[in-house]
């Protein structure tokens, strides 16, 4: 099943004027990278992985519609998935985007 197309575009609408974005299929998605580093991606099937400060973890999880991500049997600190229906709107999207890019954009280029 591929990504939500939708979706691709309504993150494209928020990150338009970031500097340094790139997109790249990853995992079945399309990822899109902020200074070589993954950001957000519209995950394959529906939904929005986001990365975040792994301190936040914890207190982001609490949220309706949103996991830590699995990957390879392990759940990440960092990294969140969050449900189609938590990011239906853009009110709910872009707060999402926002604070991943926030973080992202923290980290030194690579």
């Amino acid at each position: 099943m591929a990504y939500d197309e939708d979706l691709v575009e309504r993150i494209r609408e928020v990150i338009a004027t970031t500097k340094g974005v790139t997109e790249k299929r990853m995992f079945g998605g399309l990822a899109f990278l902020v200074n070589g580093h993954m950001t957000v991606a519209a995950k394959r099937g529906d939904g929005l992985l986001a990365r975040c400060d792994p301190q936040d973890t914890e207190a982001l999880v609490a949220k309706a519609h949103v996991n830590r991500m699995v990957m390879g049997g392990r759940e990440m600190d960092g990294w969140l998935s969050v449900d189609a229906e938590g990011v239906r709107t853009k009110r709910q999207l872009e707060p999402w985007v926002k604070r991943a890019l926030a973080y992202a954009g923290s980290l030194p280029p690579k």
